[in-house]
């Protein structure tokens, strides 16, 4: 059965959810709990916790994040880190994550990890100084190895380490850590890192000089990018026009689960599958007019497992109302 969506709503940027191909009447069973849960303080009101993404290809749609017994967080699908805040000083906590998938099914909750604040400092404004000698290096072809000098010139001391791939944070450490170990890259993938101190009052250095890091590719490793054999023709149906998209999946080492398609050279939305991706070659359907001998150019690009956005597939143009090939 093929999906449907409006030009108008493609272009308004939203998330769009497509069910997965298979059988209701399959039964779900639960995906395992989240493994390599950690929770570390990064101030005096918050703790930094992270965890990896499950083993089964379950149709994993999102994370519930708990203190002791209470859910803190929703997070969605794709993102393994969270920064709880509002948290008391010097006060012992448990935390633990679980999985849900796209029919309500949960997993287990993880084990609880537990963590305690530091102690809270009265009209501390100064940050920490910016970590200096920032060097790094691969670690195979899927990971790598930061080191820094400690940070110094904070009389309150550095409660935690941010490191930053590009502008977004993906990792934390101790404050008593000067090294950290980044995992979920691409081979053959040039990256730019940085590091900055926090205390514990929440104060946070500037960024360290960065540095660049290309991981290895070996024989066959992570070939491209890009969604392979990409094809895009028309159908009319109903006195409207439509462009079908089909394509196969990257080979990511894993699931795609996330698209962004184009048109017209234009980013127009996000497609996530809502259960497990289509095995075998996909395909997705789009309104685009009613008018024919209208010209549409689309594309579209994976997003991967590093949480990057893969390389763009060829761009495919149609003319509504063309016959289908």
């Amino acid at each position: 059965m093929r999906r449907f969506i409006s030009l108008a709503a493609l272009m308004s940027a939203v998330v769009l959810t497509a069910g997965a191909c298979g059988s209701n009447d399959e039964e779900q069973k639960p995906p395992s709990a989240p493994a390599g849960v950690t929770a570390q303080a990064g101030s005096a009101t918050s703790v930094h916790v992270m965890w990896n993404q499950p083993s089964e290809k379950a149709g994993i749609s999102g994370f519930e994040v708990y203190r002791g017994k209470s859910k803190v967080k929703d997070v969605p699908v794709g993102t393994t880190m969270i920064d709880v805040t509002g948290l008391k000083p010097s006060t012992s906590y448990t935390f633990s994550v679980r999985a849900r998938t796209d029919d309500g099914t949960y997993s287990p909750r993880s084990g609880e990890i537990p963590v305690t604040t530091p102690a809270a400092v009265a009209e501390d404004k100064v940050a920490p100084a910016q970590p200096q000698k920032l060097a790094g290096k691969s670690d195979g072809a899927r990971a790598a190895r930061l080191s820094w000098a400690k940070a110094t010139g904070d009389d309150q001391g550095i409660t935690s380490y941010d490191i930053y791939q590009g502008g977004s944070k993906i990792h934390s450490v101790n404050g008593d850590e000067t090294s950290a170990h980044i995992t979920r890259l691409r081979p053959g993938t040039r990256y730019s890192f940085t590091v900055a101190a926090r205390d514990a009052a929440d104060n946070t250095s500037p960024a360290s000089r960065a540095v660049e890091i290309t991981t290895p590719r070996g024989p066959g490793d992570d070939p491209d990018t890009a969604p392979i054999d990409f094809r895009a023709a028309t159908h009319s149906a109903d006195g409207g026009h439509y462009v079908d998209l089909s394509w196969f999946a990257p080979k990511t080492g894993t699931d795609v689960p996330s698209y962004q398609i184009y048109v017209n050279g234009t980013f127009a939305t996000t497609l996530i599958w809502g259960g497990e991706p289509p095995k075998g070659r996909a395909t997705y359907s789009v309104f685009v007019s009613k008018k024919a001998d209208e010209t549409y150019r689309v594309k579209l690009r994976a997003k991967l497992p590093d949480g990057n956005w893969g390389k763009f597939s060829e761009e495919r143009s149609i003319v509504t109302g063309a016959t289908r090939r």
